[in-house]
Order: C-alpha cells, then structure tokens, then sequence
C-alpha cells in the first residue's frame, strides 16, 4: 500500500509538473527568443566596434608618413578590405566559420592610402550558451515545482492516509470481532433445528445467518485480497458446487424456489478455493435473490474437450444494463437489498483466472450467467 501511495504521488506530482510546463511554454518562447535578439545586438555592436577601430587605424595610416601599415588582427574576427571594384586588397586569416554561425557587416570607408573601399567583417556566433542557460534554468524550475507539489500532495493525503489505515485496521478488527458469533448463533441454530420441529421463525433464522455469513464472505474477500496471496490448487469443482447447493437449499425454499441440476462427476479445475467459492456463492445468491417465486433454477456443470462450462440459468426480470452490473456497488434493483459488490468481486476473480462470462437476460427467457474454465485435469 505504501508502494502504491508513492507511486500514485509522483505519477500526479508528473502530471502538474508537465501541465505546468506546458502554460509556461509560450513565454519561455518569448524569453528565448528576446535571449537570442539581445545576443545578436551584442555581437553586432562588437563588430561595429572592432570595424571602428580598423577605420581609425586605416585613417591614422593615411594621415601619417609611414610606409608600414599594420592591420589591426584577431583570432575573434575575420576582415577583408576590398577595392571599389570589390576586388580584396588584404584579408586575414580564414576562420573558416559556418555560414549558419556567423554574423557579417560591410562598411564603407572614406578615401585612404590603401585605396580600400569597403570593409567586411565576420565573426562566429552560438546559440549554445543561451540553449543551455535555458534548458538549466527550465529544469531547475521544473525541479522545484515538482518537488513543491510533490510535497504538498504527500502532505495533503497524509490525514486520508492515516484515516485509511484506521479504517482498515478498524474493519479488520470487526470482522475477526464478527465471525466467532454469526458461526455461534449458527451452530445453536442448526443445534436447535435438529432438537426440535420445523418451524418458520428457526427456518428464517438459519436463513438469515446464512444470509450474512454471505456478506461476511464478500466484505471479508474485498478487505484481503490486496494483502493475501490466493495460490492455485487443484478443486474438486462437482463436490465443491453440490456441497454449495446443499447449503442455498434452504433459502431458495420460502419462495418454492427449486433447483434444476445437470452435474457431472468427476470435474476438476486448478483455482484457488477462496475463488471458485465467491464465484459460486454469489452467483446462486443472486439467482436466488431476483428469481420470481414458483420457479426453477437451472445449474450446469458440463465438460466438453478441453473447456469447464458452470452456468446458472434462472427466471427474472430482464437485467437492464448489461455493461454496468459487474461495476462496483451497482444494483438493479434496490429494493432486494446488498451492497452491490458480489458480481464485481466475481468480474475481479475471473479476470485473474482467464475465466470467460458470458450473460445473456431477457424478459422472455430469463437470466444466464455461463462461466467458462480451462480444464485443468
């Protein structure tokens, strides 16, 4: 769980880190851009600069009597003077700069000694420094903000946390606190159902027991199944289920509800048995729950080549949406009662196993529920 918790924070923490980022992309755009135009100024005025200095060195020699003239060089710059003809009259050493990354000015000069009409000046430029300083400040900030909220979510479900735990622990303590008596009265019931005749009140008694034992189960599974490992073992399926049915006899009687049995011998499947029970027992809990009074419940435990074929058929009002009764807390009819949990605990468990469902309701013909297994034998 703690696991989970962390992961869930910095998937979230992620999650605003790049929203973020994507509402700052256009003014960091701009900011880049307005980086890159102020670096561009900046090397232009240099070689305003250094194209100044050559003109008053080219003007000094003019005004002067010596016979030497020296060019002003730099290893920054790469400079030719040219005729009026555009023909070069000197030029220093090629930089050998990328037409790409380099920034270049002609000058125009006044009429000197060396007969030079114009002035070309080069010097290499890069972008590099201002990518880098803007990729380091993005990450920076990016670093910040994500551990800014990543510390606000860790500190704002904390209490949720906690309350979790406290809720977890609370309900693990009550079922343990629950299932000692429901098995007690349980006992005395059927204890009492053998001492004496049958009768209505003992007979909805048991039923109700039985009844909240089956919730006990569901609630049970749901608080455990993240915390404890359901290994595989090798189920009897055709004991399990007549076993089972021997025991929803007795709810399915007050409405002379009877069972229809097409079981086969002999049927294994490689599940664990905590599953086969749920799938079961929520299966004929429903059917049982819904079905109209005065009708059949048809069970089916058939093999065929390599396929487990378990189907419930019973006689019901249509279920409506088909697509929703596997989620969570939904419920068809509110009025038969339950927390809405048993067919998803059942969708959970068949996903686990590669265990198909198919269903089928209509008004006309009823509900099935058809469960189909690997034959594991």
């Amino acid at each position: 769980m703690i696991v989970k918790s962390k992961n869930f924070i910095l998937k979230i923490s992620i999650f605003y880190t790049v929203i973020f980022f994507i509402f700052i992309a256009i003014p960091t755009y701009f900011y880049t851009n307005l980086e890159l135009e102020n670096y561009k100024n900046t090397q232009n005025r240099l070689l305003i600069e250094h194209a100044q200095s050559i003109q008053r060195t080219i003007y000094d020699f003019s005004n002067s009597k010596s016979d030497t003239f020296i060019f002003p060089k730099s290893f920054k710059f790469e400079a030719t003077l040219l005729t009026k003809d555009k023909k070069i009259i000197y030029k220093t050493r090629d930089l050998n700069f990328n037409k790409t990354s380099k920034m270049s000015i002609e000058i125009e000069l006044s009429n000197n000694r060396l007969n030079a009409k114009y002035l070309q000046l080069s010097k290499k430029i890069s972008f590099d420094e201002i990518y880098f300083k803007i990729l380091i400040l993005t990450l920076f900030i990016g670093l910040f903000i994500f551990i800014s909220i990543y510390l606000v979510i860790k500190a704002s479900i904390e209490p949720f946390k906690k309350a979790n735990e406290y809720l977890d622990a609370f309900f693990n303590d009550a079922m343990h606190e629950l299932k000692t008596p429901l098995g007690i009265i349980q006992l005395n019931l059927e204890i009492l159902e053998n001492k004496q005749k049958k009768s209505k009140e003992l007979e909805r008694s048991i039923n109700a027991t039985k009844n909240l034992f089956l919730v006990y189960e569901d609630i049970e599974y749901l608080i455990k199944q993240k915390s404890v490992k359901y290994n595989k073992e090798k189920i009897d399926f055709t004991y399990t289920l007549n076993q089972r049915l021997d025991q929803f006899e007795s709810l399915a009687s007050p409405r002379n509800i009877k069972f229809k049995l097409n079981i086969k011998d002999n049927i294994s499947v490689l599940i664990n048995r905590t599953h086969i029970l749920r799938i079961i027992d929520n299966t004929l809990s429903n059917a049982i729950k819904y079905s109209f009074k005065d009708t059949l419940i048809t069970v089916e435990l058939i093999k065929n080549k390599n396929d487990i074929f378990f189907s419930v058929h019973n006689y019901a009002k249509a279920i409506k949406n088909k697509k929703n009764i596997f989620n969570r807390y939904h419920k068809e009819n509110h009025i038969k009662g339950g927390f809405g949990i048993g067919l998803n605990i059942v969708k959970n468990i068949c996903d686990a196993n590669n265990i198909d469902i198919f269903l089928d309701s209509t008004n006309e013909n009823g509900t099935i529920f058809k469960y189909t297994f690997l034959s594991n034998t």
